[in-house]
């Protein structure tokens, strides 16, 4: 028994055996998040992308001093707020994508098999989540959202693959066997 490892042997079944299924929850917890966001009618998410947006050109105008008026702040939150819709999109789907990548490569999924996975899961989800938004009250179904969504999910899935190069040159790289001397 191996207690720096987690190789316990519970009635035949090792501990990582067990714990491998847990990997795919922050997946559906990303998958259960944007399909909430999904679900708010129009007036409720155009509501929340404009607090963000507001927020960002109140907190730019704080830190940078540029001692906007409330109608040039009003102004540069309607320039933005399209930006910070299509950011929020890329966003989530680069999140999804890393949720997703995560578990399919503590399965043993490694290279272009875990891009191609990964992005045809994420892809397959933004269209059935636009459809989704096609029911819902002041949303539409977009192609372009779709496409945006697969640019967040690019991004993810390199930035998965840049922490596992950088993982197996440094900290997960092999060990050399050492020669016994006898």
């Amino acid at each position: 028994m191996k207690l720096e490892t987690f190789d316990f042997n519970i009635g035949g079944i090792t501990m990582i055996n067990l714990l491998k299924p847990l990997s795919f929850i922050p997946a559906i917890l990303m998958m259960y998040m944007i399909y909430s966001f999904s679900a708010d009618n129009g007036t409720t998410s155009s509501d929340l992308s404009y607090k963000v947006s507001e927020q960002i050109v109140v907190t730019a105008n704080q830190l940078i001093s540029l001692n906007l008026s409330n109608e040039q702040i009003s102004y540069y939150k309607q320039r933005i707020h399209y930006a910070v819709r299509k950011a929020a999109h890329m966003t989530e789907y680069a999140c999804l994508a890393v949720a997703i990548a995560f578990p399919l490569y503590v399965y043993g999924i490694r290279g272009i098999w875990l891009m191609i996975l990964t992005g045809s899961i994420c892809i397959t989800y933004a269209t059935l989540d636009e459809y989704h938004q096609s029911f819902v009250a002041g949303r539409t179904a977009s192609k372009k959202d779709v496409a945006i969504d697969s640019i967040g999910m690019i991004l993810g899935v390199i930035v998965v693959r840049i922490v596992g190069w950088t993982g197996r040159m440094t900290v997960f790289r092999p060990r050399r066997k050492r020669k016994r001397r006898k």
